[in-house]
């Protein structure tokens, strides 16, 4: 009878201390997944290694990535490098691709580098990589003094522009030449969390749930010099933060649209996807998963954006694509068919999360246009 209790009672110190580990496993996934870490490689960025250049080309490995049409960075430690389309007619081997080199803006593209396939085209600033004049501005937030690059234009119509997951503020700047060529002003915002930024109170990122509130403050900023209505164009998560500042900002009425490239409504599977890209092992990601909504605030009583589409009542412009692992584009399409009146998709293939605008540059500026055009 000892025997049997004994051996009961290390069976359940057994599983109790499986159980207790697990739920610290699972809290320490979820919150490496929600640590902010611009420039680190989204899940599913393509990792490709450099075979060679030439004038104009260069030769990477063969893979569903390496073969995304349209414009894109190259990234390694040290390095950075611009390459646009596959160039069909180029000779290559059978596991190689090769593509046009534009340039190469930092380190070089030795043979054997391992690079990143990544939305992120420029380095720098507005005037070093772009040849705008711009300003550098603190925006007053919540939590301290937000860094912003203000470019100036005509019009007292602003564009506030807010990066996503793994990207800061230099993504942004793949759609500063068109919107100044439209005379637009453009805000270029670092937000909580970012380079140069306040750092969130618990050291968390909150996918927009908290992040939102320096969206608002950029909003106060530009009407205060200048702006009479702002755009607010957000990629991934800064896509959820204007939705947020739609939804719940005093100055609502302010915001002439919004521009959302692969915007996150469901969070649950971009946690999961997060959790996953940090080498959680698959039986704790349900536990990582519930302790990130848990710790971000994003329970499961609580409200997605636009939850109720007849809230709606600004024009919206969506980019999204199939192709998004990160953020479903479900959601989008659900969201475009519930409120054609107000919502147009512009639905992007082969493009990975964020990266809308480089799978199709010309495409995307063009909807870009016919969108602006009338709130200008």
């Amino acid at each position: 009878m000892r025997t049997a209790t004994a051996t009961a009672a290390a069976v359940t110190t057994t599983l109790l201390g499986t159980a207790v580990a697990a739920v610290a496993a699972g809290r320490y996934a979820a919150d490496v997944a929600l640590r902010p870490q611009p420039g680190r490689p989204l899940p599913g960025s393509p990792r490709l290694s450099v075979h060679s250049t030439a004038a104009g080309r260069v030769v990477l490995t063969r893979s569903l990535g390496s073969l995304r049409p349209g414009t894109y960075g190259l990234d390694a430690p040290g390095v950075h490098a611009v390459v646009g389309p596959v160039l069909p007619d180029a000779e290559h081997g059978p596991d190689t691709v090769v593509r046009r080199l534009l340039a190469v803006t930092h380190g070089s593209l030795d043979p054997g580098t391992r690079v990143t396939l990544t939305p992120q085209v420029h380095l720098g600033n507005p005037r070093t990589a772009l040849g705008l004049d711009h300003a550098d501005v603190d925006v007053p937030g919540e939590l301290g003094a937000l860094p912003a690059w203000f470019v100036p234009e005509a019009r007292d119509t602003w564009v506030i522009t807010v990066h996503g997951l793994g990207a800061g503020r230099e993504h942004p700047m793949v759609v500063m030449p068109f919107l100044h060529r439209h005379r637009l002003p453009v805000l270029d915002l670092a937000y909580r969390g970012d380079l140069g930024a306040p750092a969130s109170p618990d050291g968390l990122g909150h996918l927009g749930e908290s992040e939102w509130r320096d969206l608002d403050a950029a909003i106060r900023y530009a009407l205060r010099y200048g702006a009479r209505r702002v755009i607010l164009h957000g990629w991934s998560t800064g896509a959820t933060m204007a939705l947020r500042a739609a939804e719940r900002s005093a100055l609502a009425g302010r915001i002439a649209g919004l521009v959302l490239d692969s915007p996150v409504f469901d969070w649950h599977t971009t946690l999961r996807a997060l959790a996953a890209a940090r080498h959680t092992p698959a039986p704790v990601l349900p536990l990582a998963v519930r302790a990130a909504e848990s710790r971000s605030g994003l329970r499961a009583d609580h409200q997605a954006p636009l939850a109720d589409p007849g809230t709606l009542r600004l024009p919206v412009l969506i980019f999204h694509g199939p192709d998004d692992t990160l953020a479903p584009w479900e959601p989008s399409r659900r969201l475009a068919a519930a409120r054609p009146d107000l919502v147009t998709l512009h639905p992007v293939r082969q493009a990975g999360h964020g990266a809308m605008w480089n799978a199709d540059p010309a495409g995307y500026e063009e909807a870009l246009r016919r969108f602006l055009t009338p709130l200008m």
